[in-house]
């Protein structure tokens, strides 16, 4: 008998122990009574509310675990300002504010409800730079926790993945709703970036010599302005086409054809001389005068300045320093690097579609920012109506202004849009991962619930894709941290949830 008691207790103990090991296993503490907690994620302009408390229930205190992340080009946590939470039942409502959070982002806040019935629960927020209020609305004030009991339903999502805000605000994180908008047809090419006619101008020898570079304004990139001394052209020890020689030639023939001519002057009122013995002096004079002022001009003892003819950078030097030059031979370009040309090459088949293209998205290779030609003052110049033996493709081309980071020269891949398509729905294109072949997002269905979701997408302008199917308008994806949610997911641990119900 005594036997049979103490099997009975073991039994007993061990019942226990499967018992409370199978509560703990649960992952998120329940509030009294087995009431599982509520969780709302709402956002305004400025702010993501995240939260979590037990359904409110007359008597009873409900925990609230509060995260505020601050949105912009990246989600972050709110670190400082206080908050306050308003229940307000009818024409009645209670209140609790916290100061400062209990961690990054994290706000602790507790209500104790008196009145049982329909409300509304408001969030408040204060910072130094700025202020915001969320509402939620509808919330139910339960009279006892049996009531709260019988309200509750299970509501189990497939293949959900836990990253906890915690994990989110400690890597680049962001995400956007998925929206109905005007969007074209988009043909996708590759294109150039190119000077503006009469935005650069060459700068050639105005003499023959040896070339000298002026100072540092002979780097390419220099700002120079008009008049800017660029180069210098001496004649140095040539014994033939020597500037020197013939600047000190050109200056002694000025002189004395010069003098030839002030006698010729007298001569001819005397009538000495006689009026077409006259008019050669002047003749002579005036041509040796041309020579002269042409040598001249911008001459020294250390040689001719050749000078900058406007405002902008030198965008290329065309000769080496001690290199003799012919007069006419081209020494550097000089770029006002205001207007630019962006010059695509479209395949014939697209050749109908030409005349509806308005503007164009464009991405430089090697960087990842997009630029939209209307955003720069973008205008179609031409398209063109043929090929030519050198290139099967028809050139398209813009006019746009500089906006100071594009580089002349530079090769981008082309988005030209066409036809509209009205009401198309579409996420930003950092939201898009690829596997195999095939593009998913990730869908946020609540603060710290994400969903691997496949989609089909039509066109892409470079910043926005257009989605065919597989996501619906109004839901959020992730644009920025996708990435470390895949590894998240990969690594098939569900992060502890340390958050207070």
């Amino acid at each position: 008998m005594k036997t049979a008691s103490i099997l009975m207790a073991v039994f007993a103990m061990l019942f226990v122990g499967c018992a409370d090991k199978t509560a703990d296993d649960h992952g998120h503490e329940h509030g009294a009574g087995g009431l599982e907690p509520l969780a709302y994620t709402l956002y305004s302009e400025k702010t993501e509310l995240f939260v979590e408390f037990k359904p409110l229930v007359v008597g009873s205190k409900s925990n609230f675990a509060a995260h505020f992340t601050i949105l912009g080009e990246q989600f972050l946590p709110l670190t400082n300002g206080k908050v306050t939470v308003s229940l307000i039942v009818g024409e009645s409502g209670i209140r609790h504010s916290a100061d400062t959070a209990s961690s990054p982002g994290i706000y602790r806040l507790a209500l104790v409800p008196k009145s049982a019935g329909k409300g509304k629960l408001v969030f408040d927020i204060e910072t130094e730079s700025y202020t915001d209020q969320i509402v939620i609305e509808n919330i139910t004030v339960y009279a006892d926790e049996h009531s709260a009991l019988d309200s509750q339903t299970e509501t189990a999502i497939s293949d959900e993945i836990v990253y906890l805000k915690e994990q989110a605000w400690k890597v680049e994180f962001a995400n956007a709703p998925v929206v109905k908008t005007a969007f074209s047809d988009i043909i996708k090419t590759s294109g150039q970036i190119l000077s503006a006619p009469g935005d650069e101008i060459v700068v050639t020898a105005s003499a023959s010599g040896i070339v000298n570079f002026t100072g540092n304004k002979t780097i390419i990139g220099s700002e120079v302005f008009q008049n800017t001394p660029l180069f210098t052209i001496t004649g140095g020890n040539l014994a033939e086409n020597n500037l020197d020689a013939n600047y000190k030639e050109a200056k002694a023939n000025y002189d004395k054809t010069k003098a030839d001519f002030e006698r010729a002057k007298e001569l001819v009122n005397d009538k000495i001389i006689s009026e077409a013995a006259f008019l050669q002096a002047k003749n002579a004079f005036e041509n040796a005068q041309t020579v002269f002022n042409a040598i001249a001009k911008n001459y020294s003892a250390s040689g001719q300045s050749v000078r900058s003819p406007m405002n902008g950078f030198v965008k290329n030097i065309l000769v080496n320093e001690g290199q003799y030059v012919e007069a006419g031979t081209p020494l550097a370009v000089v770029s006002k690097n205001k207007k630019l040309i962006l010059q695509a090459n479209v395949s014939q088949k697209y050749f109908s579609k030409l005349p509806t293209i308005s503007s164009a998205n464009f991405k430089p290779i090697g960087t990842e920012q997009v630029f939209d030609t209307k955003m720069l003052n973008g205008k179609i110049v031409s398209f063109g109506k043929s090929t030519n033996t050198n290139s099967p493709f028809l050139p398209i081309t813009f006019e746009i202004d500089n906006i100071g980071n594009l580089v002349s020269g530079s090769v981008a891949e082309v988005f030209l849009k066409s036809s509209a398509i009205p009401n198309a729905l579409i996420i930003p294109v950092s939201a898009l991962m690829e596997e195999q072949g095939n593009f998913y997002v990730y869908v946020q269905l609540g603060g710290e619930s994400f969903q691997k979701r496949e989609i089909k997408i039509g066109a892409s302008d470079g910043e926005n894709v257009q989605v065919l199917s597989g996501i619906e308008e109004g839901e959020r994806v992730v644009t920025k941290g996708a990435y470390q949610i895949k590894l998240s997911s990969a690594s098939g641990e569900l992060p502890a949830h340390g958050h207070e119900h």
